[in-house]
């Protein structure tokens, strides 16, 4: 698997990415920031490394089947957690039973972003389908990290000036890392350009929805909603069969339940604490996690494909980014001005 084609995952196939704070806005701007970076980093390094995962799946079985076994396996995964969970807190003397109003709010949420994520997963796949290249398709997708932002700019929502500095690295790194020949623009591009589009209102979405809910809920339910819909499009488009599923059993149970029900879920969490346009900065990471397990694969298999010197270069940049979104920069410049 060559990193364009990781890169081309990236873009989409495995996508949704998202928020969820607990107790309100405060959360994000308390301690916990900390904790929520992590989980997007973790998050993030699972994507990248679901993708070999998911590039054999699809020697396997078609995209509308992949994704929606996944996805399907995702929600499975969820369920113990979320009776375990209930039990412990029921025998804590912590749990409290939710609303008729609240057990809607969070049914009417799961359903809406697992229909956008859908959404934006065919409209991606659709698009490399009609001819995009796959490393100018994660390049286009990743344009995300650019759109949330400005978005958050029409919902009063204040950027840091160093985030637009860390914004742009990021899409330099990308370029270097996604982008390997002349940038030419085709019809086919438009659907990834509108996919990239419905990524970002994805972020907005659990952003400004999801806040107060339990976001292991709404994860669960954003699986099944998906795996409903890609079932649907499974069998009008194409014809599933078990010995595909028993074939590809291994990519299906790595991008099922670790890439669906462990990292979307510590997304959903991880942006309970953390602003929109940091969370989809390092989420963006998992291109370049991607690159790192593409090497690792292709040693294991005796076939070492190590990235150019291109690629180094835009991981640098996408990691330096990473890092300057994350320096007190106002802070040390505010300490200065006082001194002076």
């Amino acid at each position: 698997i060559k990193s364009s084609r990781i890169c081309a995952a990236f873009s989409g196939m495995a996508k949704s990415r998202r928020a969820t704070p607990v107790k309100g806005k405060s959360m994000k701007k308390s301690g916990n920031g900390i904790v929520g970076f992590v989980m997007l980093l973790i998050c993030a390094f699972i994507w990248g490394t679901s993708f070999v995962a998911q590039g054999t799946g699809m020697d396997h079985m078609g995209p509308f089947t992949f994704q929606s076994v996944r996805s399907f396996l995702g929600g499975a995964v969820l369920i113990p957690f979320i009776l375990i969970t209930k039990l412990i807190r029921k025998k804590n003397w912590t749990y409290e039973k939710e609303s008729k109003k609240k057990r809607l709010r969070t049914l009417f949420v799961g359903v809406g972003c697992g229909s956008v994520l859908c959404l934006a997963s065919c409209l991606q796949q659709f698009g490399i389908n009609a001819g995009t290249d796959s490393g100018k398709a994660g390049f286009i997708t990743a344009m995300y990290i650019l759109i949330v932002p400005i978005f958050g700019l029409f919902m009063k929502k204040r950027v840091r000036p160093v985030m637009w500095v860390s914004i742009a690295l990021g899409i330099v790194g990308l370029y270097f890392l996604c982008i390997h020949g002349a940038f030419t623009v085709m019809p086919s591009d438009a659907l990834i350009m509108l996919c990239s589009v419905v990524f970002a209102v994805h972020i907005i979405m659990i952003d400004r929805f999801v806040p107060g809910l339990d976001g292991v809920k709404v994860s669960c339910i954003q699986f099944f909603t998906s795996a409903t819909l890609s079932g649907i499009c499974m069998f009008i488009f194409e014809e599933p069969k078990l010995s595909q599923l028993t074939s590809g059993w291994f990519s299906l149970f790595y991008a099922g339940v670790m890439s669906c029900g462990i990292a979307y879920t510590l997304q959903i969490l991880g942006q309970q604490r953390t602003e929109p346009a940091v969370a989809s900065l390092v989420m963006s990471l998992e291109s370049v996690f991607a690159v790192l397990g593409t090497i690792g694969y292709s040693m294991i298999i005796g076939e070492p494909d190590f990235p150019t010197a291109r690629e180094w270069v835009g991981c640098a940049l996408m990691f330096a980014a990473i890092v300057l979104s994350q320096l007190p920069v106002e802070r040390w410049h505010a300490a200065v001005r006082r001194r002076a």
